[in-house]
């Protein structure tokens, strides 16, 4: 850069710089002047604090004097105010509500303008002392409201009567209400700062309206709960059936006309009575209920109340919508009721059918004969009311639900199983009685048999049960379960029937076989004779326990015909002994064939065959053939043993013990294998051991 251009740059700066300092000394100057101005002021004003108090209390003064002037304007309505109160509460004792209603909001209107006008005209919030004093003046003016208030509940109260007959005071308490909650509402939309609400606002008459009648709604069913125990709760259910239906009906088409729509009132009233019924159900369930009292609280409460013959009413439909109210009572709480009703009534059955059982066990021991229908079958009285007994009680549970239905037919199973198990008890009492003296039981197999058909009925009669066995598995199970237990109960009856045989034929099987029998004393005669009687006995049941009879009347006579013949009574001397006794095995078989065939007993249903079989094995000639003629009858009868075998050959006399040895171990070497639907035999029948030799003295030892 040139020498001379530096020097004009360094000039140009140092001029701008005192331009600024000239500027920086003119600003000083300013402020110093400015804060020697502000001192002066102050200076002055200092003196002029006290006048500012003084202007303090003047502005006091005005305020209480514009307080003065808002009450000096208003003192012809304060003056004529007595007058005013008296003339409203004359109006208000005649029930001239909408009058009454008109002086009272002027009253209100003369307060509330006095309260406004002082609280504007104040410079602050209206003193506690101020108010206290204007609201003790209008005292009477917040008594006609309270006491107008209550002649508009008086008439709420009564209001389903009142629209029934002249709804004019209705109408009116309701257009009342409605003012004052137009009043309430406009107060509370201000939104002003310094908003001014009066005393007593908001008064909330719409929302007393509704309490009103929620409350007498309590209090009449509070007063109805004396007189249930007198009255019976069914009936007391009834009437408050009928009560709430004709209430919701004059709702619907009386007073519904006689509110605002936004009112709701018949969805409001619905919810209230469905409110109160919950209490009122809560109350009841305090009490000990009896089984009559259980039944109507859960058919009301499940049936009559949702029914249209309540609360689903044609009338009452459009504005009721039942699944908005809810249950009247908890899921919890049904379930809980219906289990005590199940105990209730299982307490009672319980008692009624032990009741039956010993009507029925003294019946037995009576010196009549047990009746009998118009098929000349044995009968009694007893299925009956077991029936009747079960089933009424699991139809009247039907009534209430399906899932009570359920638990009553369980119960009932268990119930019917039960007495079945006593009644098998008392069979075997029964039995015993007879036993020790039967000059006590002369009809023993009549009423035995009697037993037997009651079994047979009763199992045709249970088909109330079989309506549950397609949708609950569990009943399936029931059902086949009380089935067995009547079977079981049948054949324990005809146990005691074919016991009662078998005692009159044993000692007639005690003489088989015996060389008695072999010299031809026709003992066999005598069984059928014995044995056809019972079986015209047994004609007096009905099928299959007639059947059954049969068959285990032949099963045993067969059996106790082999038994005599294991008792090892007779040993052939010689072949042609054995011929004998085969020959009267075979002519005995027949006999006892023919016997059942003419009682009804068909021959695949027999089993005297095995006497055949016998037979055969004591007419064999040719002891070597044994094994075989033994294997062929090992393979029809299973069940035969070593021991059985032995008493067999035993009686043939002619067995060598070789013999012997060889066809058991033949039997031992070919396998069993029951036949269908085979039956043991031989199982029931015991073969005595045999005595063993001793060397032994029986007289005294030396």
């Amino acid at each position: 850069m040139k020498p001379g251009s530096t020097r004009s740059v360094v000039q140009s700066y140092l001029e701008g710089v005192g331009m600024g300092v000239k500027q920086l000394q003119l600003a000083l100057e300013d402020v110093r002047s400015a804060r020697q101005s502000l001192t002066e002021v102050r200076q002055g004003w200092d003196p002029k604090d006290e006048c500012l108090c003084r202007l303090e209390s003047l502005r006091d003064l005005v305020s209480e004097h514009a307080q003065l002037s808002a009450v000096i304007s208003k003192l012809p309505h304060v003056f004529s105010l007595p007058e005013a109160v008296a003339e409203t509460q004359h109006l208000i004792d005649g029930r001239h509500l909408l009058e009454s209603h008109t002086r009272l909001m002027e009253l209100e209107c003369w307060r509330d303008d006095i309260l406004r006008q002082i609280h504007r005209a104040s410079t602050g919030p209206l003193s506690p002392q101020d108010q206290e004093a204007v609201l003790s003046y209008f005292a009477g003016v917040q008594e006609l409201s309270e006491e107008l208030a209550q002649e508009l509940w008086d008439v709420v109260v009564c209001g389903t009567t009142l629209v029934r007959k002249d709804p004019t005071l209705f109408v009116s308490a309701v257009r009342i209400i409605e003012r004052e909650e137009q009043i309430d509402s406009t107060l509370l939309e201000s939104s002003s700062p310094h908003r001014f609400l009066p005393p007593g606002r908001p008064k909330a008459w719409r929302q007393a309206f509704f309490r009103v009648i929620q409350e007498s709604i309590e209090a009449r069913f509070r007063a109805t709960q004396l007189d249930i125990r007198s009255h019976g709760l069914a009936r007391h259910l009834a009437a408050l059936q009928n009560n709430i239906l004709d209430e919701l009906n004059v709702v619907r088409h009386l007073m519904a006309q006689c509110c605002p729509p936004h009112y709701h009132i018949v969805q409001e009233c619905v919810a209230m009575y469905h409110k109160s019924v919950v209490a009122h159900l809560q109350n009841i369930l305090t009490w000990e209920l009896e089984k009559s009292e259980t039944f109507a609280l859960l058919n009301w409460t499940l049936n009559v109340y949702p029914s249209e013959e309540m609360m689903g009413h044609p009338d009452l439909r459009p504005d009721v919508d039942l699944a908005l109210l809810g249950p009247l009572l908890a899921p919890e709480v049904t379930e809980q009721l219906q289990r005590k009703y199940v105990h209730q009534v299982k307490a009672d059955m319980v008692e009624w059918l032990q009741k039956t059982l010993e009507v029925e066990f003294s019946d037995w021991f009576r010196e009549e004969e047990p009746e009998t229908d118009h098929e000349e079958f044995y009968q009694s009285t007893m299925p009956v009311i077991i029936m009747q007994i079960l089933d009424e009680n699991v139809r009247v549970a039907a009534i209430i639900s399906d899932s009570l239905r359920q638990k009553m037919v369980s119960m009932a199973v268990q119930e019917f199983e039960s007495f079945l198990s006593r009644l098998r008890d008392a069979l075997v009492e029964y039995g015993k009685e007879h036993d020790r003296d039967p000059s006590t039981s002369k009809h023993y197999i009549p009423y035995l048999l009697t037993t037997v058909n009651n079994c047979l009925q009763l199992s045709s009669s249970i088909s109330f049960l079989q309506q549950d066995e397609a949708a609950v598995p569990s009943f399936a199970k029931s059902s086949s379960s009380l089935h067995a237990a009547l079977d079981r109960t049948q054949k324990k009856a005809c146990r005691l029937l074919v016991d009662e045989l078998l005692i009159e034929l044993q000692p007639l099987f005690l003489q088989l076989p015996s060389r008695h029998w072999l010299s031809g004393f026709q003992i066999i005669d005598r069984v059928c004779s014995v044995t056809e009687r019972y079986c015209k006995h047994f004609s007096q049941t009905r099928d299959p326990a007639f059947k059954f009879l049969l068959s285990e009347s032949e099963r045993m006579v067969v059996i106790e015909y082999i038994r005599g013949f294991m008792q090892k009574r007779l040993q052939c001397k010689n072949q042609e002994e054995r011929g004998q006794v085969a020959d009267h095995m075979s002519q005995e078989a027949q006999q006892l064939e023919e016997l059942f065939l003419r009682v009804g007993l068909l021959k695949t249903e027999q089993c005297n065959s095995v006497i055949l079989g016998i037979q055969e094995l004591i007419r064999l000639q040719d002891p070597s053939l044994l094994s075989l003629e033994v294997s062929g009858f090992t393979a029809k009868y299973p069940d035969i043993s070593d021991d059985h075998i032995s008493a067999l050959l035993e009686i043939r006399g002619d067995v060598s013990r070789d013999v012997r040895n060889l066809v058991l171990e033949m039997m031992h070497q070919n396998p069993r294998s029951p036949p269908g639907h085979y039956e043991p035999i031989f199982t029931h029948i015991l073969v005595p051991a045999p005595l063993l030799s001793s060397c032994l003295r029986t007289g005294k030892c030396a």
